[in-house]
């Protein structure tokens, strides 16, 4: 796929997750629209599955696609907090990814 045409249609995944993660977090920040595929460029996946990094007392909750892909990452927030929101999301229908995530440093 041309790098523009993935472009474009990761860009509207990526604001949908970043939508619904706002809905939960209040903050969402856009992640990645594309990935390197073995014929290209490719979009970032339509699945929509939740993950977290948890850091010390931080934690950081991602929607991703089905290859860990993050599409939409909140900012750090107290980590008792990201297992409340966390938890929302799976008891909403929100599929858990439990790979590593791959996400902007």
């Amino acid at each position: 796929m041309q790098y523009h045409k993935a472009a474009h249609l990761g860009r509207e995944r990526a604001q949908k997750a970043q939508l619904k993660l706002f809905d939960y977090t209040g903050f969402a920040m856009l992640t990645y629209t594309i990935k390197q595929g073995k014929q290209g460029f490719e979009p970032v996946g339509d699945e929509e599955l939740a993950g977290k990094m948890v850091r010390g007392t931080e934690a950081m909750l991602f929607i991703c696609d089905n290859e860990g892909y993050a599409k939409a990452q909140s900012r750090p927030i107290p980590a008792e907090l990201g297992e409340e929101i966390f938890k929302k999301m799976l008891s909403d229908g929100m599929p858990p990814f439990t790979g590593s995530i791959k996400t902007v440093s």
